[in-house]
């Protein structure tokens, strides 16, 4: 956390969550519709796109599913943007 309570945002998160951007879009979803089949809270998908959540798996296996991706689709360009 930072001083003022917020948390950083590290690198990979974001990568992370422009990926699930990136791949909700391509399937001309909304984050409401995306929240909705993964049966997720909407603030939660924004908050995941915009690198603030570290995501547990259970999370990423439903984000996936609702993507109709494997889980490891997710991280396919995250993994070349921070060298992972």
């Amino acid at each position: 956390m930072t001083e003022r309570g917020q948390a950083r945002f590290q690198p990979q998160r974001v990568a992370f969550g422009n990926r699930i951007r990136e791949l909700r879009e391509a399937k001309g979803l909304s984050q409401e519709k995306l929240a909705d089949l993964a049966s997720i809270h909407r603030t939660y998908i924004s908050s995941v796109e915009r690198g603030q959540r570290n995501v547990g798996l259970d999370n990423v296996f439903a984000i996936a599913r609702a993507l109709e991706v494997s889980p490891a689709r997710l991280f396919e360009h995250a993994e070349e943007t921070n060298g992972i």
